[in-house]
């Protein structure tokens, strides 16, 4: 039979072989604390790929001695599902790991949600999405959600060094010999993906012949050569893509360009040009807005020669427009004034239209009262006249509060403060 991946043999039997997630199965932690006192309740773990969901369940098996059974909501069917059960009636208790659980149909749910409700069996969700905007509030409700957090490389390191010295599961019976620098790559070249590092690791070890004294050597080159570069955190279909996107657009709110730069090329990498594009004019008129009205104009520029373009040479512009933005001064006095407005409306705030400023180009306007009284801005001095624009109930109201980060909008501040003065 041939040999499972390693990957798979190093997963830990305990909850104490578990790397990283201190918060979770560290000493007197919640996971650590079900397990002590194997008090389980179902949970979801939420988290990227490769940083350890499946292996906090095994671990959570090995440490409680629960039957442990391993399903997939997308693949496995209705009967998989009935058979784990019928083993719960007989032995008690069975923890099933449910990967991609914010895939579960109805009918999986449906059969599933009362042995949740009486415990037979313990649900572990594994998911890379988001739970509170994926997964039915029905299983939702029944479990628990912890967040995984990315492996640190030296995590990922001593999960590696564990796997080099372990002889019944890992390479502990090769005379194997890695050299710091390859190590450091295989532990940090990943991104926090252990199973990524675990894999290359193995690559290399065996598609490495031995030397005459019948040792292995793995140096930095072929740890660059046997770990494929880790599909980048900001990939289009998870939660990461979204964060990535979040912290690109307050880092420059923020004027961090160092920070900006850095989540432009993690979208750069992700070749999402569309986000890039769209999320720049958002921030153009959202957080740069009055104070540099230019800031649109040039950033769409940017983005029309990116397009043109097209990578590698986009990154070009848009870092152009991402250290421009980055620096220039900032107001949201816009988005601020039209979403109180919106507010209002949607509060009900608002009233009837004065009847000077109601259409009157039509027969019988002027017996209905329409427009007799409005009167003609460009007929007055300097093109303004003092007249009443709001409805009645909202007449004195203040949208626009102006900022004075900029010369523009210091500009329009004056002009604004003198008009509500008169």
């Amino acid at each position: 039979m041939q040999q499972k991946p390693l990957a798979y043999r190093m997963r830990p039997r305990t909850i104490e072989e578990v790397a990283g997630q201190e918060h979770l199965v560290g000493e007197g932690k919640i996971i650590a604390r079900m397990v002590k006192a194997k008090q389980l309740t179902s949970m979801i773990l939420y988290g990227p790929p490769g940083i350890g969901k499946t292996s906090i369940a095994s671990a959570i098996a090995g440490s409680t001695k629960y039957a442990f059974r391993t399903l997939n909501a997308v693949t496995n069917n209705k009967k998989d599902m009935e058979i784990v059960a019928a083993e719960a009636k007989m032995s008690g208790k069975v923890i099933l790991l449910l990967d991609e659980v914010h895939r579960l149909d109805k009918a999986k749910q449906d059969f599933l949600l009362p042995y949740l409700e009486n415990g037979m069996i313990v649900l572990i969700g594994a998911t890379t999405s988001n739970p509170y905007h994926a997964i039915n509030p029905a299983i939702r409700s029944r479990c628990q959600i912890f967040e995984l957090k990315p492996l640190s490389p030296d995590d990922v390191k001593t999960v590696l060094l564990r796997a080099l010295q372990d002889e019944e599961r890992g390479f502990g019976k090769l005379n194997v010999e890695v050299s710091d620098e390859a190590l450091q790559h295989f532990a940090q070249g990943s991104n926090g993906d252990v199973r990524s590092s675990l894999n290359a690791l193995e690559l290399a070890i065996l598609s490495t012949d031995p030397d005459e004294q019948d040792v292995i050597h793995i140096d930095v080159r072929t740890a660059e050569e046997c770990l494929q570069k880790k599909s980048i955190a900001a990939d289009r279909d998870g939660d990461a893509h979204y964060d990535v996107i979040s912290a690109f657009q307050k880092s420059i709110r923020g004027s961090d360009v160092n920070a900006a730069l850095h989540y432009l090329g993690r979208l750069i990498e992700a070749g999402d040009l569309v986000s890039i594009s769209r999320r720049l004019i958002v921030i153009a008129y959202e957080d740069i807005g009055l104070a540099n009205p230019q800031a649109g104009a040039r950033t769409l520029a940017a983005i029309e020669t990116a397009e043109r373009l097209g990578f590698p040479e986009a990154r070009i512009p848009l870092a152009n427009a991402v250290i421009e933005l980055c620096l220039l001064p900032k107001s949201n006095s816009a988005i601020m004034a039209i979403d109180t407005a919106l507010s209002d409306i949607q509060k009900g705030i608002g009233g009837e239209v004065p009847d000077h400023l109601k259409d009157a180009h039509y027969k019988g306007a002027k017996a209905l009262g329409r427009g007799i009284d409005y009167k003609y801005p460009h007929d007055y001095e300097n093109g303004w006249v003092k007249q009443q624009y709001l409805p009645d109930r909202i007449k004195h109201k203040q949208y626009y509060q102006p900022k004075k980060t900029g010369k523009f909008e210091q500009a329009l501040a004056t002009v604004y403060e003198r008009l509500s003065r008169q």
